[in-house]
């Protein structure tokens, strides 16, 4: 077929180009590509107009457009009322991929020519949408706990990762920040968002730890709003992640006030994180229900391995309301055996009897 007078410059060699997934493979989404497209149509729309569109929700298409704006694909234009998404010309966007393809390849290059490869332990990022990226890749790879200090109003970016996270049978310590209470309806909203999550009026840090070895900690004003001019750090460090999780525990939780608390998981459940079966052991006594332990680990003044097993008689915590420990990072089960009672600890104890490594929770027999 060939083209018309009146046809677009290459208009029929377009119709052989695969555009979304060409899109795809510069770091697109599928949602970002139909966001992406949606506005090319449409030149500069409302976000509603681009939502209905692209089969999106709203929502959605501002946190897109804030990635799209942040790689040079539209222009969010913030200052009117409503907010409009304007689609840059595509020649300014093709230009803008080729040369940062063609500026990536001495980096590259020298990358490749080491000899040994390396782990950074840490990383400075600069950009607002790029910590969330990394917040939100770091909560999917969760296995056992995360804990997570974040703007109230910007929860909605990074809800969909908690819910799935609990889903897993993480632990999710959740502190809301910018605000004291939360408003009415946020229980329904953000239902399944953590195991406990509580709210703070004060300003504080994002920060964020993964299974005590990974996490982010950024700036109150970084995560609050774009273009702060700010740095955050991604550390992948075992001997800095269980720091972070002490001051967030033993500093910053107990000052906030609690706002959420899931519903104890059914038993009989089994835990490497001694926090969550700790959180655990709480939400079932006060549920009324009677819990039992079998408890794999150490003696704390021997090193000797043990394994016990004891209906749990006590439980000191400070993840709930109210907290009855005797230092803030303290948490204990004491559990009643045939002719004692022993404490048990998490990683690390030295004030209980027994270290845990693993902990299955059941409930008792008769």
């Amino acid at each position: 077929m060939t083209t018309g007078p009146g046809d677009p410059p290459d208009a029929a060699a377009a119709g052989d180009v695969d555009v979304e997934e060409l899109l795809k493979r510069f770091g697109l989404s599928d949602k970002e590509v139909d966001t992406y497209l949606t506005l090319l149509e449409h030149g500069e729309a409302k976000a509603s107009t681009v939502a209905e569109a692209a089969g999106v929700s709203k929502r959605y298409v501002y946190s897109a457009s804030e990635e799209l704006a942040a790689r040079g694909f539209v222009t969010v234009n913030d200052h009117v009322t409503p907010t409009t998404i304007r689609a840059n010309p595509p020649g300014e966007v093709v230009d803008r991929l080729a040369n940062d393809a063609q500026s990536m390849r001495p980096a590259l290059e020298a990358r490749f020519s080491r000899a040994e490869a390396a782990t950074e332990p840490f990383e400075v990022v600069k950009s607002r949408v790029t910590v969330v990226k990394r917040i939100r890749r770091a909560i999917e790879d969760a296995t056992e706990e995360v804990t997570l200090s974040f703007p109230l109003d910007r929860l909605d970016e990074v809800a969909d990762e908690l819910r799935d996270a609990v889903d897993r049978g993480v632990l999710v310590l959740l502190l809301l920040t910018g605000v004291d209470e939360p408003v009415a309806g946020f229980e329904e909203r953000y239902a399944g968002v953590a195991s406990a999550a509580r709210t703070w009026g004060q300003p504080m840090p994002s920060m964020l730890t993964v299974d005590g070895r990974t996490g982010v900690v950024a700036p109150a004003e970084m995560v609050a709003r774009t273009n702060s001019g700010t740095q955050a750090i991604v550390f992948s460090q075992q001997q800095l992640g269980p720091v972070i999780v002490g001051s967030f525990i033993g500093n910053y939780w107990p000052a906030a006030s609690e706002a959420l608390l899931a519903d104890p998981a059914p038993l009989p459940a089994t835990y490497e994180n001694f926090r969550h079966a700790v959180l655990q052991a709480e939400l079932h006594r006060r549920s009324a229900d009677a819990v039992a332990a079998h408890v794999s680990g150490r003696r704390t003044d021997t090193g000797e391995s043990v394994e016990v097993t004891g209906e749990v008689v006590e439980v000191r915590q400070g993840l709930v309301e109210p907290a009855n420990n005797e230092f803030p990072v303290q948490h204990t089960l004491t559990l009643a055996l045939d002719d004692e009672q022993v404490t048990v600890g998490g990683k690390g104890a030295f004030v209980e009897d027994i270290e845990a490594d693993e902990v299955e929770l059941t409930t008792p027999t008769a």
